[in-house]
């Protein structure tokens, strides 16, 4: 058995991840000599009424951008525009595509490979990176198209707005609970870690609300910074936050 490449030997590092989207950085992190613990935090579920996706869906002409705040909301436009029978090809009926970051974008390249992503982050890949790369290119008047989360923040469509563009903000997906997700975390916190690694705020909040009031976790949920996996190398990202710990 040949030795791990090094660097993180004896470091715990919690991955909340779902399996799907796990692979790579789990891999990475043990070749590396860690111990990773597998917690997905979150499992994603159609929304509870698909009208509003549909309808933008069906009326994609009507839009001058589709904005892809995740490779979830990117995943999840794909499978209803399987389910309705419409072609899965974005551009061609009219919007542009924007990312809010390399992650994202690779996503949608692998869903529309017909498609190209016309406007990225430079960096700080989120939100408000997201709003100033609109800004640089000019956003007033455009008609948006924002598939998102049920539990989505405000941010992103309040700052587009902001620049004067019309916002159409509709549930994309759901993101629950997983089975079993507070005995997972409550073995996590007993067996202890040195890093969490959380790709969203969703998974944070999941992650803390499973972890119970009484954690310390749970009591910082809000101001828990998410960086390592916001960046564009999240392997490296995360590696690098384990060995400073």
């Amino acid at each position: 058995m040949s030795p791990p490449l090094g660097g993180l030997s004896g470091r715990r590092i919690v991955v909340t991840r779902r399996s799907g989207q796990a692979s790579g950085l789990v891999r990475f992190l043990a070749e590396r000599g860690a111990t990773v613990l597998e917690v997905p935090a979150i499992e994603i579920a159609p929304p509870a009424d698909l009208g509003p996706l549909d309808e933008a869906l069906r009326g994609l002409h009507r839009f001058d951008w589709v904005v892809f705040p995740s490779a979830n909301a990117v995943s999840a436009v794909r499978e209803r525009l399987l389910a309705l029978g419409l072609p899965c090809a974005l551009s061609g009926r009219g919007p542009r595509l924007a990312s809010v970051g390399p992650a994202t974008s690779e996503a949608i390249r692998a869903a529309f490979p017909d498609d190209v992503v016309e406007l990225e982050p430079e960096a700080d890949f989120r939100a408000a990176g997201l709003v100033r790369a609109f800004a640089a290119r000019g956003g007033a008047g455009c008609r948006i198209l924002l598939p998102v989360s049920t539990r989505a923040r405000e941010e992103l469509p309040r700052g587009l707005r902001g620049l004067g563009a019309q916002v159409e903000v509709v549930p994309a997906y759901a993101t629950v609970e997983p089975p079993g997700l507070k005995e997972a975390v409550a073995r996590c916190l007993a067996a202890g870690f040195d890093v969490i690694a959380f790709a969203s705020p969703s998974a944070v909040e999941s992650f803390a609300a499973a972890a119970g009031p009484s954690s310390a976790l749970a009591s910082t949920s809000t101001s828990y910074r998410t960086t390592s996996l916001a960046r564009r190398n999240v392997t490296q990202s995360t590696a690098s936050s384990a060995r400073g710990h």
